[in-house]
């Protein structure tokens, strides 16, 4: 274990660097902060793979017009990093808008000295 890479500063960052390339749909970002086989469950139980995300913000569809975060906790075990946060985000899917507070979980893991997220989940509060 790397214990640079894993410490909650880092792990910060690398949460603050995934919240600003959701914010502007920026997929390169995202295509390297996402391990392949990522698996995520949306608040509607549906569970989507990187490329599902990727392509949603390829799209245009999401529009993610606010975001607000704060991680509730930061959880090292073994070469992975268990993150919560409670979120507030505004903005449009498919054209309909929502709003709401939603609390994430995402669970990072260590590849070759490079943190990446390999599941998560979001529910709404």
């Amino acid at each position: 274990m790397n214990a640079t890479l894993l410490n909650k500063q880092k792990i910060i960052a690398i949460e603050s660097q995934l919240l600003e390339a959701m914010k502007s749909s920026n997929v390169e970002i995202l295509d390297q902060l996402l391990h392949d086989d990522l698996l995520f469950v949306l608040p509607s139980g549906d569970v989507i793979t990187k490329q599902m995300d990727l392509d949603t913000h390829r799209s245009g569809n999401l529009v993610l017009e606010e975001i607000t975060s704060s991680i509730d906790a930061i959880t090292p075990i073994g070469d992975n990093v268990v993150v919560t946060l409670s979120s507030k985000i505004r903005g449009k899917m498919s054209e309909q808008h929502f709003e709401g507070n939603f609390r994430y979980l995402r669970v990072w893991k260590l590849f070759d000295d490079q943190l990446k997220v390999i599941a998560g989940s979001c529910v709404s509060l």
